[in-house]
């Protein structure tokens, strides 16, 4: 038992990233199945979905993933916006990688998107991990 809680602790981060990825995705889902009703196309519901789970994300991410230590009103929106600009291009290169591969060159769209997907995940931790809340020394030195 005690080298779980071990193995936890060491792999906190990506297991809560995976955790709250996992809700992210829920919400987005959820958000979307709500509002798809009162609209004629798919585009409105579809473009809220994405507001309210990449702020959920970024919420969660920043609380509880990466414990952000981040004050002030311009620091806040520096980090803000990097999280959204980070979302945005994975999104873009989601569906790049769905244009590409499914709709180009024919490779069934299910797998392709799952592959696409972990491809995001990857991506998402990393620009999250190395430049959004990277922790930075106390002192503001490095």
């Amino acid at each position: 038992m005690e080298k779980i809680k071990e193995l936890i602790k060491k792999y906190w981060e990506i297991i809560s990233y995976l955790i709250f990825g996992v809700l992210t995705t829920v919400v987005n889902y959820l958000c979307w199945w709500v509002l798809a009703p009162f609209f004629a196309t798919s585009t409105i519901p579809v473009a809220v979905a994405w507001i309210v789970s990449v702020l959920f994300a970024y919420l969660t991410n920043r609380r509880f993933v990466f414990r952000s230590k981040v004050r002030g009103g311009r620091a806040l929106m520096m980090e803000i916006g990097s999280f959204v600009a980070a979302r945005a291009l994975s999104g873009v290169l989601d569906l790049c990688f769905m244009w590409i591969f499914a709709d180009w060159l024919g490779f069934d769209s299910r797998i392709i998107k799952l592959l696409s997907n972990v491809f995001v995940v990857i991506f998402n931790y990393i620009a999250s991990k190395l430049v959004i809340f990277r922790h930075k020394p106390e002192n503001g030195k490095g």
